[in-house]
């Protein structure tokens, strides 16, 4: 799957609130931060478990949304440095191959409708298990963001290092594997924010609303 991406809209920093934030994350103090989080998924798991729905797309489909609600997660940097937001980000993840101990990135388009976005992505997982390719489908989109999920473990933390990816201003997610507690079913969920894009409300305000919406459950 190839597609080209749409322009990114440029921001008018004359107006911009987090100008200054921006310069200064991107040119003065550069940084990204990490933020790890437990999403309470007791009904989510439930309803899926009851449904023929994939708990990796849903989860995917999720974290889409909520990133396509707010233009700070759809940040990037034209080539002239100037910052920009794309219309719509589309969701890059892992699908693991078992045999090889290695995994694929694929890319399917955001859309709204879960069901739309099911029938499009479900297909994926299998088709590209085997694949001995990083990116079987060819480079994604310059518009796009990444979802990995580790199923094997459950985590408390966890952070990567970027080396010189400074224009990097889309957010990374992994996800890990879910934990009973109490009688209640834990999914570790870590965000990497470049700073320049986003502050710590914002990180905040991302994880308050995806852990509204796996509570919801009226999408699936």
């Amino acid at each position: 799957m190839t597609a080209a991406a749409p322009l990114p809209l440029p921001i008018d920093l004359d107006t911009w609130p987090r100008r200054e934030h921006f310069e200064h994350y991107r040119e003065r103090v550069p940084c990204t931060y990490s933020m790890t989080v437990e999403l309470d998924v007791t009904a989510f798991t439930r309803a899926l478990r009851e449904s023929p729905w994939k708990s990796y797309v849903a989860q995917i489909w999720a974290l889409a949304t909520i990133v396509n609600r707010h233009e700070e997660f759809r940040m990037c940097v034209t080539e002239s440095g100037a910052p920009a937001v794309w219309p719509v980000a589309h969701p890059a993840f892992t699908v693991f191959n078992a045999e090889r101990e290695t995994f694929a990135c694929v890319w399917v388009p955001y859309d709204a409708d879960f069901g739309a976005f099911h029938e499009a992505a479900a297909p994926l997982l299998t088709e590209h298990s085997k694949a001995t390719e990083m990116f079987p489908q060819g480079p994604p989109p310059a518009n796009t963001f990444d979802v990995s999920s580790l199923p094997w473990s459950s985590f408390t933390g966890f952070n990567l290092n970027i080396g010189a990816g400074w224009d990097h201003l889309a957010p990374i997610f992994t996800l890990g594997k879910y934990v009973e507690r109490e009688g209640r079913v834990m999914l570790p969920l870590a965000v990497q924010v470049h700073h320049a894009a986003a502050d710590g409300f914002h990180a905040a305000r991302l994880v308050n609303e995806l852990q509204g919406l796996v509570a919801e459950l009226g999408w699936l």
